[in-house]
């Protein structure tokens, strides 16, 4: 598709799903070069206008702090009146884990202050989402609205803050409803990155309305200060459509935001205001300016993992407490964004489940994607390690560093491949011999007045540098083992009705060719054949992304297809020749090229 067509295209995609300018090329950028891309896109998350679009609400904008204090004003009312009250946070995928780890952190400082914890969590999918994917329950609507009836009975007050980054999962679509339809026990919340007219327009699962239809309805509900609607653009994500970076970034901050705004005006009578709100977002700033300080140490790590991966070795996160949580989030993110395999990247918790604090506790039994602990580790993995697997610790001053190090040795028997991203004060700092255990070392030392201020607060900066970190570790990896076509995550699993659009799109992007082949040719795809029955393209979306959910290389073999008009089996034998999508498709491109020539040449 020439550039013009491709531009036409992109005007028609709600922001979080265009491709951002900045990252065209970052398939065939190097580590140090990646490290620069990624810092510009996640610095749009702060910008107070995107040149192109200065008529889009931004994070910093007005009308968006106004509402963070509006929501903020209501968690200190329940606050302040805990008794048959809740606080539930809501979404799917990154959303969702986001709101399980703000949850808990939230309780955990409440109880600190021994005050009742009133804060829930909702993910769809249950327990297991929160480190796999499990991506179908996010198209029903009605399993949502169910989840919530069923937290909040008999609560006769509830603030409800439904996280969808794309303004699309059916399933908070549908607890939105709910909440509409209950506005004299509810308070609902839906927190976005796209404007109300880019929320979703087509019809859900067993359901009459869509999720644009809710978006509108909250907006009209939100003159009377009965719903609200956060919704600040925060520009296209860095890898088309993948908003676990900047998406989940924003969800954090922004959230944390109101959350603390509230616990700090019932408990400690400080003033909500505009400007503390802006305030806060001003230190996540600088939480995102001090992170990408160290860009030669973040560079050193992404070549060290892109290493790993493309000699088809793991990369393993060793990470205590939240900051555990933070990378077995990540790791378990790259299975649906990069069509990664489970033992790609994989995240470990020190005291595993116990750690978790999470609401159906062990799951352990449920499968090896649900071995987390420190000593899982060492028991099912330690004795098969090879220096080609990169392991990654992840601390802070605060976490038992008599522990770290004791493991760190135990690993060091097997391989010196071991690193660590690592978080202290100026006033008690990590010691140096701790740090020549490793062979790379991202230390960032913070002030120390942030930490006697609040300690919540600091871990959440952690947190959130930590994320930032790890973001860029994992998708510089997957894009230096090439898994990314300029900047689209191309070989994604088509597991729900949201990737199965994007398939569609990106297949629409490469080869300028209708909605109607490109679909056709996923379903080919899909089904493993040239002749699809009248079965399967009359079958529904959830039908099909239930086959596809066992399906590898979906989409680059329907690109490759559409691209050349070989065959399915001639597409998967390009893909074997050409593990990288790249090459696979330039070598595909180059071979119609040639035979077009070839048959120009015969009838001249």
């Amino acid at each position: 598709m020439d550039h013009l067509k491709q531009s036409c295209y992109e005007l028609s995609l709600p922001v979080t799903e265009k491709s951002n300018p900045i990252s065209r090329d970052i398939d065939r950028a190097h580590s140090k070069q990646m490290v620069q891309i990624l810092k510009r896109c996640d610095a749009e998350i702060f910008e107070k206008k995107i040149n192109h679009d200065p008529f889009y609400q931004r994070l910093c904008s007005s009308p968006v702090i106004q509402t963070m204090v509006d929501v903020a004003k209501r968690v200190e009312m329940i606050l302040r009146d805990p008794e048959e009250s809740l606080i539930v946070l809501s979404g799917c995928g990154t959303s969702g884990r986001i709101a399980f780890l703000l949850v808990t952190s939230f309780n955990e400082m409440l109880n600190a202050q021994r005050q009742k914890q009133i804060c829930s969590y909702i993910i769809a999918g249950g327990d297991r989402a929160l480190l796999t994917s499990q991506e179908a329950p996010e198209d029903d609507p009605g399993l949502g609205a169910r989840m919530l009836e069923k937290v909040c009975a008999g609560k006769k007050e509830v603030l409800f803050i439904g996280i969808s980054c794309g303004m699309s999962a059916p399933f908070v679509a549908g607890q939105l409803d709910f909440c509409l339809n209950h506005l004299d026990i509810f308070t609902p919340v839906l927190l976005g990155f796209n404007p109300v007219h880019m929320a979703r327009s087509e019809l859900m699962q067993d359901c009459s309305f869509h999720f644009k239809d809710v978006a509108e309805r909250m907006a009209a509900e939100q003159r009377h200060k009965k719903a609200f609607v956060l919704n600040p653009v925060l520009g296209a994500e860095a890898i088309s459509g993948s908003s676990r970076m900047k998406g989940g970034s924003a969800t954090k901050i922004i959230l944390e935001t109101v959350l603390l705004a509230g616990y700090e005006a019932a408990f400690r009578d400080k003033m909500m205001t505009p400007e503390y709100m802006s305030a806060w977002i001003t230190a996540s700033e600088m939480v995102y300016d001090t992170t990408y300080s160290r860009s030669d140490e973040l560079a050193a790590l992404i070549h060290k993992a892109g290493e790993s991966l493309q000699i088809k070795a793991h990369v393993y996160y060793l990470g205590w407490e939240t900051l555990g949580i933070i990378g077995m989030t990540d790791a378990s993110e790259c299975i649906p964004t990069y069509g990664a395999d489970f033992g790609d990247i994989r995240g470990f918790i020190n005291n595993g489940f116990s750690e978790m604090k999470n609401k159906e506790g062990d799951l352990s039994c449920l499968g090896p994607e649900f071995i987390i602990g420190h000593k899982d580790f060492v028991d099912t993995i330690l004795h098969s390690l090879s220096q080609n697997d990169m392991i990654l610790f992840l601390f802070t001053v605060n976490d038992d560093l008599h522990e770290m190090t004791a493991l760190a040795n135990q690993l060091r028997q097997r391989t010196s491949n071991l690193h660590a991203i690592a978080h202290d004060l100026e006033k008690f700092t990590i010691p140096e011999t701790v740090f020549h255990m490793f062979e790379t070392v991202l230390n960032i030392t913070w002030p120390f007045s942030s930490a006697k201020d609040n300690s919540a607060v600091m871990r959440q900066h952690w947190e959130l540098s930590t994320k930032l970190c790890l973001n860029a570790i994992s998708t510089g990896a997957h894009v230096l083992k090439g898994k990314v076509y300029m900047n689209y995550m191309i070989d994604l699993r088509v597991t729900n009705s949201k990737l199965y659009r994007r398939a569609i799109n990106i297949l629409q992007r490469f080869t300028g060719c209708s909605k109607t082949e490109c679909e056709s040719a996923l379903l080919r795809a899909v089904y493993s054949t040239d002749d699809l029955t009248e079965d399967m393209t009359a079958a529904d979306v959830h039908t099909h992304t239930g086959a596809a959910n066992t399906r590898e290389r979906v989409v680059p073999t329907a690109l490759v297809m559409l691209q050349s008009g070989c065959t399915h089996a001639q597409a998967q034998r390009h893909l074997d020749c050409h593990p990288v999508i790249r090459d696979a498709v330039s070598a595909c491109l180059n071979s119609s090229k040639t035979r077009a020539l070839n048959t120009r040449s015969n009838y001249a």
